[in-house]
């Protein structure tokens, strides 16, 4: 019996597929640990009306980590129209599950890393001087605010009477002042000064520790000026502590442009949630996409690992699978890593550059071929062997 405990979720479509990969690979590295299985999901909430049972809730509650493999999510009409006909009509409301857990156990902050393995074919190119042919190496890690902003959820169409007096008391809404309630959605963005406070440091911190040259807080306070410059201010205030690293600032439109002019710049980029939602997306696809996006979400006591892809049904019924798990893997890394298993966390991450440097062994989106079942017959590798391809290459570095 393990002394350490691991809440396994492996939620929808793919994500019962990768995350069974990544524990094969946790276990070539000699991590041991028992998993102990939490149910989350769309199918939850088709016959149940809840993707978020209490007894998931209570399992994170006192093992404190878990793994979590991917979520279908779906708007509320669509997500209404699939609940079993006896749950119709009975006022179920879906939420996404993983937004739900980041703010039942204050998981404030999300890390995303996005770096690029040599040899991928995937990686960002450019041209440089004389025509020739570049590709920078990527190396950035984005803070995502993880419970506040836009994803709070406090919005409203035809809001009630006491929160159109409420908005009407700023002059600024006076152009939608006599808009009818039907026609009126209104959505919050809230930023409070502690977790904007809380994300800075752990961000400068963490450039620090990581040997980071700067921390690039990616907003628009030009517009949103009460959020975005909130977070602009604890910036501000910590980079004073921290004069070896630079502060810097962009707009997240401009920063959508400048990452593929020079993304080996950047180091730790700073965000709130809709943005660093953004961001992080914008970085993973110079990096090799959604099957190298690998993401944290962490709070004072719970921690959640997850690839940022998503439950991809397509995919999920095809025999044998095709789906990379390198993102689920890498996710399984950050975990480790977490809980202070830094050599086999590093041990993962060289076993997946070195497949993907060799190029022996490719999932379809590294031979960059449309998904589907005949991509085995062109030569694509199975999830399952990439998962071996990536354990055989742990235990010849062992």
């Amino acid at each position: 019996m393990a002394d350490r405990r691991i809440v396994a979720m492996p939620g929808d479509g793919i994500g019962r597929i990768v995350l069974p990969e990544a524990i094969r690979v946790l276990a070539a590295t000699g991590f041991e640990a028992d998993y102990v299985h939490g149910d989350i999901g769309w199918e939850l909430w088709c016959n149940e009306g809840n993707p978020l049972p209490q007894s998931t809730i209570d399992l994170l509650a006192e093992h404190k980590v878990g793994l979590f493999g991917a979520i279908t999510s779906k708007p509320k009409d669509e997500a209404a129209a699939e609940l079993s006909p006896e749950l119709q009509g009975q006022g179920h409301i879906y939420y996404s599950p993983i937004v739900g857990l980041r703010q039942l156990f204050d998981l404030d902050i999300s890390i995303r890393p996005c770096r690029s393995f040599p040899g991928n074919p995937l990686n960002f190119v450019r041209k440089g001087a004389g025509g020739q042919i570049e590709e920078p190496m990527v190396n950035v890690a984005v803070f995502r605010q993880n419970t506040e902003g836009l994803y709070v959820g406090v919005e409203w169409t035809d809001p009630p009477e006491e929160v159109r007096r409420a908005f009407e008391m700023h002059p600024k809404f006076a152009p939608f002042k006599d808009v009818p309630g039907p026609d009126l959605a209104l959505s919050t963005r809230i930023f409070t000064r502690p977790a904007c406070r809380r994300i800075v440091e752990e961000a400068f911190a963490y450039a620090r520790r990581h040997g980071y040259r700067s921390v690039t807080v990616c907003e628009k306070p030009n517009v949103i000026r009460e959020t975005s410059g909130m977070l602009e201010q604890e910036a501000r205030a910590a980079a004073e502590k921290y004069p070896d690293i630079e502060r810097w600032s962009t707009n997240i439109d401009a920063q959508t442009m400048w990452l593929t002019k020079n993304p080996e710049d950047y180091g730790v980029i700073l965000s709130g949630n809709m943005f660093g939602d953004i961001i992080s997306d914008a970085f993973a696809g110079l990096v090799g996409g959604l099957g190298f996006a690998a993401s944290s979400n962490v709070g004072r006591e719970v921690a959640i690992f997850e690839p940022t892809h998503g439950s991809a049904p397509k995919y999920a019924g095809l025999e044998p699978s095709i789906v990379n798990p390198i993102a689920m893997i890498l996710a399984s890394a950050m975990m480790l890593d977490h809980l202070g298993e830094e050599e086999r966390a590093a041990s993962i991450r060289g076993a997946v550059g070195k497949v993907v440097a060799e190029e022996r062994v490719r999932t379809y989106d590294l031979l960059k071929i449309p998904g589907g079942a005949s991509v085995i017959e062109k030569g694509a590798a199975t999830t399952q062997q990439m998962t071996d391809a990536i354990i055989e290459s742990l235990a010849t570095a062992g």
